[in-house]
């Protein structure tokens, strides 16, 4: 019996209808940004495999980092102890990012570094006095994890339906996508900012912390805002002393072509999220960062201030090298230059989609590539397998999101490699959408 099959008897995939779904395609090794299934075809990773991947499969620095670390400490319990890879992480990460921050409060994945953001913005006020401060706000269609507390956060965006009697209640705003030639922008951010004002002059006082994904919704179709809307909403929250989260998990480590989404949109949140590439793919591990005056106001005489959260892998030491590994080849100038050169495709990528009539909405940001095809197919739809299935047979891995496709390579990827992927982008795309139009 083949892997697909044996899979097939005993695994329960995510994101996945198994009674309508086709075969998992069994991966026997990673190469660079390709993978390898168990029949030698080979797979131009397009995604990063779910954002993870910054560097490419299998790189064997970061393997050599996390073998070292093995044959050293493969873990210790991180409540009353502590280690060097963790040390020189923190260390490291706070350097990248604006001065304010000053403590890394470690967890597993992108869903609990929320559901640690989400508790600091909430146990801050009650350990400051301002108990009242219980409501969050958040932006319609996000994603921010399946956690319980990350799901009441993003519930709006049509995964959570069968738990919604169990969420707490949010303050949903629009969000305000825009894109290449979007000539509405100005007006959509003004209508949002002034329905969230409005909110505020009544609920301010009431409201613990705005949670966001800064400059790109992941999930929801890779949708973009401006970084000058970024500064005005920040400006508006300050107003008002609510707490600013960005949930940095899939923007971080370079993908929207400064290392951190806060940095290219120059503004300072109280709190970020990260994880997904912050070990380059190799290992689960997340971080929520926070500022000194949160960490200060978890300090008291009595365990009834601090923060009473944790994990059993919390700050893994095997974690902690890959991701020291990884942060050692990002900041390497010839990977700056790669996402520059990534960036630059893009560019050049959306002037040839501007002609397809079929195509609407294009939009990038460093790294990331979307735009929308002019179809209502949501989510898991016949033509979003369609085409993914297309991609797989000529040897690209692109998962579109309902009817959007996006792109979001790993770093290593070449010039050549990127440049023959919007080829036979463009080819199938030309043909599957002539279809459509009759």
């Amino acid at each position: 019996m083949n892997l697909n099959n044996r899979d097939q008897q005993t695994i329960w995939h995510p994101f996945t209808q198994h009674q309508v779904s086709d075969l998992p395609i069994a991966i026997k090794k990673g190469q660079g940004a390709y993978l390898i299934d168990e029949n030698n075809q080979y797979y131009l990773d397009l995604v990063s495999s779910w954002w993870v991947n910054l560097h490419g499969h299998s790189h064997p620095e970061i393997a050599k980092a996390i073998y070292e670390q093995a044959l050293t400490l493969e873990h210790v319990i991180f409540s009353g102890f502590t280690h060097e890879p963790a040390i020189e992480l923190a260390e490291n990460i706070l350097q990248l990012l604006p001065t304010s921050f000053s403590k890394v409060f470690y967890s597993d994945n992108g869903s609990t570094a929320v559901e640690v953001a989400l508790k600091m913005s909430y146990q801050y006020w009650r350990n400051v006095g301002e108990p009242q401060r219980k409501r969050f706000m958040a932006f319609k269609n996000s994603y921010h994890g399946d956690t319980f507390g990350a799901m009441s956060v993003g519930k709006q965006n049509g995964f959570y339906t069968h738990f919604e009697d169990l969420l707490f209640p949010v303050e949903m705003f629009d969000y305000p996508e825009t894109w290449h030639e979007d000539e509405s922008i100005s007006s959509k951010e003004n209508i949002i900012l002034e329905k969230m004002h409005d909110y505020l002059k009544q609920f301010g006082r009431e409201t613990a912390a705005f949670i966001l994904e800064p400059l790109v919704q992941g999930a929801a179709g890779m949708k973009m805002c401006g970084p000058e809307f970024l500064r005005r909403l920040e400006q508006l929250l300050r107003q008002y002393q609510v707490l600013i989260i960005y949930d940095e998990v899939m923007t971080g480590f370079g993908r929207t072509g400064e290392l951190f989404a806060c940095i290219k949109a120059h503004t300072t949140p109280d709190i970020i999220c990260l994880s997904k590439g912050l070990t380059g793919g190799f290992l689960p591990l997340a971080m929520t960062v926070c500022s000194e005056d949160i960490y200060q106001a978890f300090l008291g005489d009595h365990f009834s201030k601090a923060l009473a959260h944790g994990h059993s892998f919390t700050a893994n030491p095997l974690g902690c090298a890959a991701a020291l590994a990884s942060y050692k080849i990002l900041m390497r100038p010839e990977t700056m230059s790669q996402i520059k050169m990534i960036e630059t495709n893009h560019h050049e990528l959306m002037t040839q989609l501007n002609g397809i009539s079929m195509i609407e909405k294009i939009r990038y940001c460093g790294t990331i590539l979307a735009f929308d095809l002019k179809t209502q197919e949501g989510y898991g739809s016949r033509l979003s397998l369609e085409l993914r299935n297309i991609f797989l047979q000529k040897g690209l891995l692109i998962r579109p999101l309902g009817n959007v496709i996006y792109l979001l390579p790993p770093y290593c990827i070449t010039d050549d490699e990127l440049k023959k992927s919007y080829e036979i982008i463009m080819t199938e795309l030309q043909g599957e959408l002539h279809e459509l139009e009759h």
